[in-house]
């Protein structure tokens, strides 16, 4: 079921995504819609940008017949909530919002390895490895800075909810790596051969949170792709962690 409800005032709104608005499979799911931006859905394994084939930013273009801007970015192999500009005045708002970190991101994410600890923080500078890969430094100069809850589900399973409150590249990625806890399907930065065995890397942009021109927004979209995402146990999780900013 899809539905949205107003907060405690006209100026709050909350929206949760429960099945796709939009469920032709070649097209993208919108959740919200308004004059500045789109609130759209990202596969795994889409591409954000375009390389050989069209990125995800074009596509949802093309399917929506207007220019659209991104003002943040997802990596190929994680899913979820893309907020899209609808015009480069909105994408400079967006854009001083994330620089001031006045958009909250929540995330999900499933390893099949235990962490070095079940909850806190990840606080370290970032810096690049081999093959396009990052790694933390021992430094504390500009640091990515990772917060997290997490629960077991099934055997060997770990699910985690991620509260980044820094956008560096590969910052999820890495913070659970560190933990020991790599994303379950992350050819990257988990076992690889391991990896290749998953249907899909278990990372997804769950919820947004942030005010826009008086208006306080909240959205929430729980995994629909990933067997280990839509397991019951995972679901039966969700119920407790549908209101991500009220755990951290």
């Amino acid at each position: 079921m899809c539905y949205w409800k107003n907060g405690y005032n006209q100026r709050q709104h909350y929206f949760e995504l429960r099945i796709p608005l939009k469920t032709n499979p070649r097209a993208f799911s919108i959740l919200f819609e308004n004059n500045d931006f789109i609130i759209a859905l990202k596969p795994a394994g889409v591409n954000f940008h375009s390389e050989k084939e069209a990125g995800f930013v074009v596509q949802v273009s093309q399917q929506e017949s207007i220019p659209l801007f991104p003002v943040h970015r997802l990596d190929k192999m994680t899913s979820g909530l893309v907020i899209l500009a609808k015009s480069s005045e909105a994408a400079t708002l967006f854009g001083k919002m994330f620089e001031n970190r006045e958009v909250e991101k929540y995330y999900l994410a499933i390893s099949m390895r235990k962490p070095k600890k079940k909850q806190g923080w990840v606080k370290a500078d970032m810096g690049s490895a081999r093959r396009g890969d990052y790694k933390l430094l021992p430094t504390m100069d500009n640091p990515a800075i990772t917060q997290f809850i997490s629960c077991a589900l099934r055997t060997h399973e770990r699910f985690f909810l991620v509260k980044p409150h820094t956008g560096k590249t590969h910052q999820i990625r890495v913070a659970l790596k560190s933990l020991g806890s790599p994303c379950a399907g992350d050819e990257r930065y988990a076992a690889s051969e391991e990896a290749r065995k998953e249907d899909r890397g278990y990372l997804h942009a769950y919820a947004l949170r942030f005010t826009l021109h008086g208006e306080a927004f909240s959205f929430v979209s729980p995994p629909h792709e990933g067997e280990r995402f839509v397991s019951a146990e995972g679901t039966a999780q969700l119920e407790i962690w549908n209101k991500p900013w009220e755990l951290f």
